[in-house]
């Protein structure tokens, strides 16, 4: 049962944690202005490691499943 599985949330974690940085990311760039301009690619960044992240997580979590771990 995925409820019971430690793994299981720090992936659910690392994906929330990605739609917070989408959701910050284009909250910012609808408001535009100096702030966007200066840390907009830097935002995209964040993003984009963040994803890398829980895409592991996500490949780990099938993989140790499939094993029986």
């Amino acid at each position: 049962m995925p409820f019971r599985d430690p793994l299981f949330f720090l992936v659910i974690l690392a994906v929330l944690i990605v739609l917070g940085i989408l959701l910050f990311g284009v909250g910012t760039f609808g408001v535009g202005g100096e702030f966007n301009r200066r840390n907009a690619n830097k935002i995209m960044r964040w993003r984009i490691y963040m994803q890398a992240v829980a895409i592991a997580l996500v490949l780990l979590y099938v993989f140790l499943r499939r094993q029986g771990g």
